[in-house]
């Protein structure tokens, strides 16, 4: 008899605790929202390790100083924001139209494939975090450009979600290890077995590797059962009715995402080699502008890449606000918004996941001022080049193992 105000994506996670997600969306909720919900029953809260906790001093001063700039129930899309995301749906539209009904070509494949990427970053990510629109039915018609570009927004957000909740988390995250065995973003230990051989080179095989993200996606048989392999991995179950409910939906989408991207250019000109390339060259124009952005954001030198080392040694759970500022970065300024849908602010984004991305520069600099005032690592590069660079040195010393090597004490955590 509880409808929930955020729209039926709340389902996808039926099943599963998810106190910590509950948390980072809902950031002013106190007891009094909770009891408008009916209990089901009571976790005993001896059987569950809290890894973090909430209600710290950093926690309040960051949300009270925050919403002074953005009032509470006015963090969605701004008039900006709509007209910037129906910009790139419509240079898009009209890219599909072409690759289409005239058919490919190496200057549309270059083009279409960037342009996706733009529904990625700009369009379905806030709308997936339920801050494009007060409204869940505009949330949830935004969200399915994910499925427009070749990835499914029920797989996206069973694992993004996770990641939020858990980032960098050495067990509960599942970017931190996605890429595995090919990469690794983990700096295991030298006698860690996800080690491979081939992660010393792997700081020269970055991007090269990032551009088959797309091929990775398209074909991924996880849109049959909808149970996205890296939550699940960290405990997350995705059988419930509704997640069932979403099947045939998401494999539909995916099947007209493949007829027009993949089998229309064969139409239209017949089999050819040239053809195949100018698909791929689609396909890594798409992967290497979203997967080569999305990797900066956690993967730099001086990440915490073990955020929850505390839990672990001493049993004392760790404030979630300051370990997802201590496991992020942010470049740039507007600019670099208006183009990558604000994911430039990844501190901020991490903190206030259903803020429109539309609010980041405005809360930017208190977020930094408060930071330095508790005393929280805050990582900013003006420029995204001082960034994707960290990026690389850090993929390669993660892979040959160079931050262990150069300490005689095995440097665990706090990297």
């Amino acid at each position: 008899d509880f409808k929930h105000p955020g729209g039926d994506s709340v389902l996808l996670f039926g099943g599963n605790d998810v106190t910590v997600q509950y948390k980072m969306i809902h950031p002013y909720h106190t007891t009094k929202h909770l009891e408008k919900m009916r209990a089901v029953g009571k976790i005993n809260d001896g059987d569950v390790q809290r890894d973090y906790v909430f209600d710290t001093p950093f926690e309040r001063e960051i949300k009270r100083e925050v919403f002074k700039i953005v009032r509470r129930g006015r963090e969605f899309g701004t008039w900006g924001y709509f007209a910037r995301a129906f910009t790139y749906i419509g240079i898009m539209a009209a890219l599909q139209y072409l690759w289409v009904t005239v058919g490919p070509s190496w200057t549309l494949a270059l083009f279409l494939g960037m342009s996706q990427a733009s529904i990625g970053l700009n369009v379905q990510h806030d709308a997936n975090h339920g801050a494009a629109s007060k409204k869940p039915w505009v949330n949830d018609l935004l969200g399915f450009g994910a499925d427009f570009i070749g990835g499914s927004k029920w797989l996206w957000m069973e694992q993004h979600w996770t990641h939020h909740a858990y980032t960098n988390h050495a067990s509960k995250d599942p970017d931190s290890f996605s890429a595995e065995p090919m990469m690794a973003f983990n700096d295991y230990p030298l006698d860690h077995p996800n080690r491979k051989l081939w992660h010393r080179a792997q700081g020269f095989l970055f991007l090269p590797l990032l551009s088959f993200y797309w091929l990775s996606s398209v074909f991924n048989v996880q849109i049959l059962d909808l149970e996205q392999r890296g939550a699940q991995s960290v405990g997350i179950r995705m059988d419930n009715d509704f997640v069932k409910s979403r099947r045939k939906y998401a494999v539909t989408l995916r099947i007209l995402y493949i007829y027009w991207n993949i089998v229309c250019p064969f139409l239209k000109t017949g089999w050819s080699w040239t053809t195949l390339a100018q698909i791929l060259v689609l396909g890594a124009a798409e992967s290497l502008t979203l997967a080569s952005l999305f990797a900066l954001s956690h993967n730099f030198e001086g990440s915490d890449r073990d955020p929850t080392k505390d839990v672990r040694e001493g049993g004392e759970p760790v404030c979630w606000f300051k370990s997802q500022v201590e496991t992020s970065s942010t470049y740039g300024g507007f600019i670099s918004g208006a183009l990558t849908g604000g994911l430039n602010f990844q501190v901020e984004h991490h903190l206030f996941p259903r803020m429109s991305s539309a609010w980041y520069p405005y809360i930017a600099p208190t977020v930094r001022e408060i930071c330095k005032k508790h005393g929280v690592k805050y990582a900013y590069y003006p420029w995204v080049l001082q960034n994707f660079i960290s990026t690389v040195k850090y993929m390669h010393n993660a892979g040959t193992g160079a931050n262990w090597k150069e300490f005689a004490q095995p440097l665990k955590g706090d990297l």
